[in-house]
């Protein structure tokens, strides 16, 4: 599985991935699917509105409320869009925090740096903007909701970055869609991508960036008539969500409770792991080879005694120096 950022240009890096084994997840059917328009044309209107700067993030949600109800009243009059209302927060909080605040059964995403310093690991786009001029580089993002995904269940195509496309772009650096492509479409699915199709996008519905110097709360709109998803649906869908917004978190507690581990297996073994990577390097070390990297993916499965949070969980992997990796959690309901 190969995880990914897309803004408005092409880059990418890879990424890992935690799952919960406890809950499960279907995708998303109360927001819009944004492939299939038949169209490479960019919607209507993509654009950021960026509200006056408030101090804690409480104040920060009374905000967005206010401006989606000025929204309501005046809405675009244009027939596809997607809008990004945001607010400056003046302190810098935790977007894990804030995502494990949020007990919401919707979509969940984040994505964070590999050393929580700089979000650079995960996207580094010359002049595409990884920072916001009011609080410095993105650290973590957090996502809840969803305001659209694309989702098919065939292998990643043109058609489908097109699709994508349409509601990027350079002027609008934060309107971001999170979510992965599995290495292989064409092999056998695994059970806990199959949820997924052959991959999943996902633009947050509520958005908290963690900023070097602040933070921002966020909230983006997206509607198409051509795919059936109007205004009214989107906003109808955006006020549900909002309401269940939690104002208020504490700093997480990096501590995973106590639990048996009763059951352990990785896909591949150890053994073939270490034979793959062998062969790998062999390939990479002949002379005029073209292959300078290759990615192994493997799944470790661990059943506990007891549920474990998934937001803790990787929370805690945050933690521990130890663990070099770019942490990424995300769910579909």
């Amino acid at each position: 599985m190969a995880a990914h950022s897309a803004t408005g240009s092409s880059r990418s890096t890879c990424l890992s991935k935690v799952s919960s084994l406890r809950r499960r997840y279907k995708p998303c059917s109360v927001s819009m699917n944004g492939c299939g328009s038949g169209s490479d044309k960019a919607v209507g209107i993509r654009e950021t509105r960026t509200l006056p700067s408030v101090s804690a993030p409480q104040a920060a949600v009374l905000e967005l409320k206010s401006a989606i109800s000025t929204l309501s009243a005046d809405p675009p009059r244009v027939d596809s869009g997607i809008i990004r209302l945001e607010v400056p927060i003046r302190q810098r909080a935790g977007a894990i925090d804030w995502l494990h605040a949020q007990q919401l059964h919707l979509p969940r995403c984040y994505f964070s740096g590999r050393d929580r310093q700089s979000f650079s690991d995960l996207v580094a786009i010359p002049g595409n903007g990884n920072s916001s001029k009011n609080g410095g580089n993105l650290v973590s993002v957090a996502g809840v909701g969803s305001a659209v995904f694309f989702r098919r269940s065939d292998p990643f195509s043109m058609e489908d970055w097109r699709c994508i496309k349409r509601f990027l772009s350079k002027e609008t650096p934060l309107i971001r869609a999170y979510g992965a492509i599995r290495f292989d479409a064409k092999s056998n699915i695994s059970p806990e991508w199959r949820e997924f199709g052959s991959f999943y996008f996902i633009v947050p519905q509520v958005e908290f960036d963690e900023l070097e110097e602040s933070s921002l709360l966020a909230t983006t709109i997206a509607w198409d008539n051509t795919l059936h998803w109007t205004w009214e649906k989107a906003m109808q869908g955006l006020h549900a969500t909002i309401h269940q917004i939690s104002s208020s978190f504490d700093k997480l507690r990096k501590s995973v409770p106590r639990t048996a581990i009763v059951g352990c297996s990785h896909v591949p073994t150890k053994i073939s792991w270490d034979i793959s990577v062998r062969k790998a390097l062999q390939i990479i070390n002949k002379a005029n080879s073209d292959i300078v990297k290759v990615v192994l993916a493997r799944c470790s499965k661990l059943v506990t005694d007891s549920a474990v949070d998934p937001v803790t969980l990787l929370a805690c992997l945050q933690a521990d120096g130890r663990a070099k990796c770019l942490p990424v959690l995300y769910s579909a309901t």
